[in-house]
């Protein structure tokens, strides 16, 4: 349940960017990326060649001042961004490798990783298929407020989807960068703490790319989500994580035999949680979270693989007991 000055402010932005979409004759995404940029520009309305009208400018202007007046801390604005965005994208179809990551996985993300790393350093993230950057930025915003010093890094090849997320890091003044370019290119970003993303299905088209890669097929395409899974890893310090939201049956799939050789060669899998079904349409749609560790002098594998099956994320004592799985897991194998 919303609070009620989140309820007022949907209201508003609904209404705005309804108006600027059929002003401006555009997607809704546009639409929504041009009133997240008038927002930031103190809530002025960009006229550009006349467009938006004075009749619809006017309305927009009245619109803006009553959303200014409404106090949000970034992490309302984020989930006011998420609902906005929920709601337009039943009236403008998204291909599923576009679609929010939910907020239940983005907080399971941030509990794994306050477990997996302490508050006592900079941490930095990288998401190696942003979209549309919720993940990233309630991984971001989240760890802020419990004190992390955190840094967030987004890359995707979508350059509508990366205008969303850059105008909603900007609104919540996150910390994250982000780079517009194909994830399986080399990146200009330093190494990171840790990555994470919840990443897109299908096959990469670019074989001789591909073939560089420990997890690429001998033969056809490879699936992207395991390149790309072994891409972020590059740019893992030694010793650190990733976390990637994956198909469930990715160990058995026609191309699982050269994933498994990448596991083996370069990291540790130290764990599997499996998401619950209630989340998902089918059996074929079904995602779990997989942890890797890069090698390094302070990891090993650990003694027995986390293999979890989180049973809801709306019962809290179905959450509770997975807490205490995996930190009892975590005390007995990553000491």
């Amino acid at each position: 349940m919303f609070s009620e000055k989140i309820e007022k402010a949907f209201e508003l932005m609904e209404q705005s960017i309804q108006l600027l979409q059929r002003s401006l004759d555009t997607s809704f995404l546009d639409a929504y990326i041009e009133n997240g940029e008038n927002i930031i520009d103190d809530y002025q309305v960009r006229i550009l060649d006349g467009v938006p009208d004075e009749q619809t400018a006017q309305q927009l202007k009245t619109i803006y001042q009553q959303l200014k007046a409404i106090v949000l801390t970034p992490e309302e604005i984020r989930r006011l961004s998420q609902l906005v965005l929920l709601k337009g994208s039943k009236t403008e179809s998204l291909q599923a490798n576009h679609q929010l990551t939910p907020d239940g996985i983005g907080f399971l993300f941030v509990y794994l990783i306050e477990q997996l790393y302490n508050q006592d350093q900079p941490l930095k993230a990288l998401d190696i298929a942003a979209g549309m950057g919720n993940l990233l930025l309630t991984v971001v915003l989240n760890l802020s407020l419990a004190k992390y010093d955190v840094t967030g890094f987004g890359v995707d090849i979508d350059d509508t989807l990366l205008a969303v997320s850059a105008t909603n890091n900007e609104w919540t003044q996150a910390a994250i960068q982000l780079f517009h370019q194909d994830g399986l290119q080399d990146l200009l970003i330093d190494p990171v703490d840790v990555t994470l993303s919840d990443l897109p299905i299908g096959f990469y088209p670019n074989d001789e790319k591909a073939a560089g890669f420990d997890s690429a097929a001998e033969e056809g395409h490879s699936f992207a989500h395991h390149l790309l899974m072994e891409q972020a890893m590059k740019y893992v310090k030694p010793d650190g994580y990733g976390l990637f939201l994956i198909p469930a049956n990715i160990l058995e799939t026609e191309q699982s035999s050269f994933f498994k050789n990448w596991l083996k060669k370069n990291v540790y899998l130290q764990g599997i949680i499996q998401l619950p079904d209630e989340l998902f349409k089918s059996v074929q749609s079904r995602k779990s979270i997989l942890l890797v560790q890069n090698k390094g002098e302070h990891s090993k594998q650990a003694k027995e693989v986390l293999v979890a099956k989180l049973g809801s994320l709306k019962d809290p004592a179905k959450i509770t007991q997975f807490f205490q799985q995996f930190e009892a897991w975590k005390s007995s194998n990553l000491k």
